[in-house]
């Protein structure tokens, strides 16, 4: 068997044309989206990410404001500046880049964010209400999961499902958005106990631990899908996952491929996350 290559960089890519349809109606009602972006120091990684976040409003014809800071920014004017975004009307989205330098509270700036502009879905407001069902901004990555699961045509209900992985910004959102599909999830991370024991009865298995090619073919059932949500480098400094894809792809039945399969969807799902508060803003105004 051969696993069916799910393309994340086409799927995106049909999303946009979604998106751009929206900006344009939006735009035509008198609401350009607008996405603010905190840039905090300068580590390498964080403004290639914001470079991509600016790209990819300028192509979509939104508005994009990025604000930059020295390392040495304290938390106060960090947390002023946050205040000020969440009072400007043509801004929808307020996103700052993580990791903060040490001095900075992660949890207050997040917390910080009115929940109305909270396009990373990481505020406890909009967490508390993907937890129970309602309408909420959903964080950008777990969202651009689902997206590329039903756009392939892959059925949730009744699957079981197992997240390798347990962080605030994947692996705990995942799995709760596939219980919220009607799965049966489970977690599991570095304290598990036989790891390919639990990993082996997964319909789809979302690998999220950050190290490199850690997921085998024996952690895998023959047809299951995977998702790749790892951005490492091996040790010859190529890009990877956190799947050994060559192996794994004889067994699966889907696998999303490092690059070109998760990533390009949590941008896309973080611009999609900005129109849809524009237009929400248009309701409450």
């Amino acid at each position: 068997m051969t696993a069916q290559i799910i393309n994340g960089k086409d799927i995106a890519a049909k999303k946009r044309l979604e998106i751009a349809e929206e900006v344009v109606r939006l735009k035509d009602l008198g609401v350009t989206p607008g996405l603010a972006v905190i840039l905090v120091g300068n580590n390498h990684a964080s403004r290639t990410y914001v470079t991509n976040k600016e790209k990819a409003c300028k192509e979509l014809g939104m508005h994009s404001l990025l604000i930059e800071m020295q390392e040495e920014v304290s938390e106060d004017e960090l947390l002023t500046k946050i205040a000020e975004l969440n009072e400007t009307p043509d801004i929808h989205g307020i996103l700052v880049q993580l990791p903060l330098p040490k001095h900075i509270d992660e949890k207050k700036v997040i917390e910080s964010i009115s929940p109305l502009k909270d396009v990373d879905g990481f505020h406890p407001i909009n967490i508390g209400r993907m937890m129970t069902g309602q309408n909420a901004f959903l964080p950008c990555t777990p969202y651009g999961i689902m997206v590329l699961l039903e756009e392939t045509g892959i059925s949730i209900p009744g699957k079981h499902v197992v997240v390798v992985g347990r962080s605030n910004i994947v692996g705990k959102p995942v799995g709760q958005l596939f219980l919220n599909q009607d799965a049966t999830v489970t977690y599991c991370h570095s304290k598990t106990n036989d790891l390919p024991f639990h990993t082996n009865q997964a319909d789809i298995l979302i690998a999220a631990v950050g190290i490199p090619n850690f997921i085998k073919a024996e952690h895998v059932k023959n047809g299951a899908v995977i998702i790749d949500v790892g951005i490492n480098r091996n040790e010859a400094g190529k890009l990877c996952g956190d799947v050994a894809f060559d192996e794994v792809s004889e067994k699966a039945g889907y696998i999303t491929p490092v690059p070109k399969g998760v990533g390009p969807m949590t941008i896309t799902m973080l611009m999609y996350n900005t129109v849809k508060s524009a237009a929400e803003s248009l309701t409450r105004d």
